[in-house]
């Protein structure tokens, strides 16, 4: 059997002063894999995805990404393997206005110093694949809240990573906007073999994924 993808153990996370997020937080994801994670709010989602990212650091415990411990890195060797094999989609989306759809798209490549022509031809192929052909030189301001976060979509694909990280990633989205959304979302990432953690308070949006964990001070259970 392969190994996980992402093995996490035994995580504990306190915030500042000293309040108990939770402890004993375990899991595996399976290449491929997509897995909902719901939970109160103020549980800590958005502080869990931190740390699988590496945008912080657990108390206790261990995150294990591609068979790279992230205890053994410092934060500019964290920084090389977020850019190289995680995505990220977010609720505020976070395109950047002053960037063109396909410049925004392609950032992450740009990043990791892709030829300027790959870059671009990435971008056109996402951006198409999402439903916005021939929009690569528009700029957000001309787009709807519902095409904004197909922009995000396509962005966290644009390197082809091995984990995508969604939080909320349709939680300012009216419903109908975001189902459609949603199952772009789903068939994109089925479509790339990538792995996802989504994050979301949306029922709706949980029943699409291979399983649902529930976030709670005692770890992650089965919803």
């Amino acid at each position: 059997m392969l190994p996980p993808l992402l093995d996490i153990d035994n995580l504990r996370k306190t915030v500042p002063g000293g309040r108990l997020l939770f402890d004993g937080l375990s899991m595996r994801l399976r290449a491929g894999e997509l897995v909902a994670i719901m939970g109160e709010s103020g549980v800590g989602k958005s502080t869990f995805l931190n740390l699988i990212a590496g945008l912080d650091t657990p108390d206790a415990g261990s995150v294990v990404l591609d068979g790279t411990d992230l205890a053994t890195l410092d934060e500019d060797g964290r920084a090389a393997l977020r850019r190289a094999r995680i995505g990220f989609v977010f609720q505020a989306f976070h395109i950047l206005p002053h960037l063109t759809l396909g410049q925004n798209v392609g950032l992450p490549l740009a990043l990791l110093r892709a030829a300027p022509a790959d870059v671009r031809s990435r971008a056109k192929e996402l951006l198409t694949a999402v439903g916005l052909s021939g929009r690569d030189a528009d700029y957000p301001s001309q787009l709807s809240g519902g095409e904004l976060q197909r922009v995000a979509i396509a962005r966290a694909l644009a390197h082809r990573p091995a984990l995508i990280l969604a939080d909320e990633p349709t939680g300012n989205l009216d419903p109908e906007t975001a189902a459609r959304v949603l199952a772009l979302l789903v068939a994109q990432l089925r479509e790339a073999g990538a792995s996802a953690l989504l994050v979301t308070h949306s029922d709706v949006a949980a029943a699409s994924a291979d399983r649902v964990m529930r976030l709670t001070s005692a770890g992650l259970v089965p919803a």
